[in-house]
């Protein structure tokens, strides 16, 4: 799921969401609505699982509000016009696709930026490692005009860094800034490719976040490629006192 800004919601969120099910006659509402795969009133809902239509109401309603259902108002009987009554509130499954990993984890971003530079490769004749960089980068930069958004003109670097940190903890960076101002990372949210695929998915990672800073400009931060076991592989430093690494990739 993603925020009304573009950003992924913290898998708090989805955890809450998800939550709702444990209640018993609200796990039984829902599969009822799932497996009609069409709209379902609340009389229907109700009878089907054996529960007052007041009950029934309260928790598809609540099974609406965490986005694990949509709702409508249709006429359920074919006759129209005067007579034929008001509209009934009816449900049917969301849309809406929940993911839920802990550690945060987002294979999803990671499959759209491989994709992407496939499709690239593949059509401009792009080389695969310069194509997922630039697929990398490119979407920094996306992530980059959304936080700008949230901001004014004037806003003070405190503010810009503090911006840049709530995207990077919004996608499971889990940032923190140490004594020293370096921002380490203590998840990466491609873990497992990144087990597999080091240097791959480090130098994807690195460039998202370069892309990040270079979009949201004057926060003082460099991203930098410190692998370290327990963290993500890329650091955040000062820029006056960022320890000097190899040119970023392009």
């Amino acid at each position: 799921m993603t925020t009304d800004d573009g950003a992924p919601k913290d898998a708090s969120d989805d955890l809450d969401s998800i939550a709702a099910l444990a209640e018993p006659n609200r796990r039984a509402l829902y599969d009822f609505v799932t497996s009609r795969r069409d709209w379902v009133s609340r009389e229907q809902a109700a009878d089907a699982v054996g529960i007052r239509r007041g009950i029934a109401a309260h928790h598809l309603d609540r099974l609406a509000v965490d986005g694990l259902l949509e709702t409508d108002y249709r006429h359920l009987s074919a006759r129209r016009g005067p007579g034929s009554g008001r509209p009934a509130k009816v449900y049917r499954r969301s849309s809406v696709e929940f993911g839920v990993t802990l550690p945060p984890r987002h294979y999803d971003l990671a499959g759209q930026l491989l994709a992407e530079a496939a499709d690239r490769a593949r059509t401009e004749g792009t080389p695969i490692d310069e194509a997922i960089q630039r697929a990398a980068r490119d979407e920094g930069h996306r992530i980059g005009e959304t936080t700008k958004k949230s901001l004014g003109h004037r806003s003070s670097r405190e503010v810009r860094r503090a911006r840049v940190l709530d995207q990077l903890r919004s996608r499971g960076f889990e940032p923190e800034v140490l004594a020293d101002g370096v921002t380490v990372l203590h998840n990466c949210p491609f873990h497992l490719l990144a087990e597999e695929h080091t240097e791959l998915i480090c130098g994807m990672n690195h460039c998202l976040l370069d892309g990040l800073l270079g979009e949201v400009e004057d926060t003082g931060l460099v991203a930098r490629l410190e692998p370290e076991d327990g963290y993500c592989c890329v650091r955040l430093h000062p820029a006056d006192s960022a320890k000097t690494s190899a040119p970023s990739p392009t």
